[in-house]
């Protein structure tokens, strides 16, 4: 589908969930062909609630998802989607709230480049110690244009 930040590629997992969320060039996308045949009937909810987000009407999703990873990935994700909109976290912040200790912000990071359903887990939130950008699948670009995104709706 196309948005503000570029096409973003959707994946249905067999079992009508969404699997991925992938901007063009990601860094971390799966290849084209690996996607096969899928139960697509979720898609058409996650691109309104994606044209919601874009349009400043949605602030969190609810869509099914399926997010294949492992353990530390999983938890690493599901403290992602309590991050708040307009907000950002650290790396360090991230792993605290894991309860782990700060060195453990590499782990967490990459983890959270790994992160298949962008946006919707909301990976472009979590910034590096010193409040700079820092990393970010679908590229930097993209993160500053989602965060600048929800910084205006949280402003006014």
């Amino acid at each position: 589908m196309d948005s503000p930040v570029g096409p973003l590629t959707l994946v249905a997992a067999d079992t009508g969930e969404l699997a991925g969320l992938y901007m063009e060039q990601h860094r971390h996308r799966p290849a084209l062909e690996t996607f096969g045949l899928r139960d697509d009937s979720i898609l058409p909810e996650v691109q309104q609630q994606l044209k919601e987000y874009f349009a400043g009407d949605r602030t969190t999703f609810d869509v099914p998802l399926k997010l294949t990873g492992t353990p530390f990935q999983q938890r690493v994700w599901t403290a992602l989607k309590d991050i708040p909109y307009g907000e950002v976290i650290t790396y360090g912040q991230l792993a605290a709230t894991l309860g782990l200790v700060p060195g453990a912000s590499r782990a967490v990071g990459l983890a959270n480049g790994k992160n298949p359903v962008s946006i919707i887990v909301p990976c472009h939130r979590v910034i590096g110690s010193t409040g700079n950008l820092t990393g970010y699948g679908g590229g930097l670009d993209r993160k500053q244009a989602l965060l600048d995104h929800e910084r205006a709706d949280v402003l006014f």
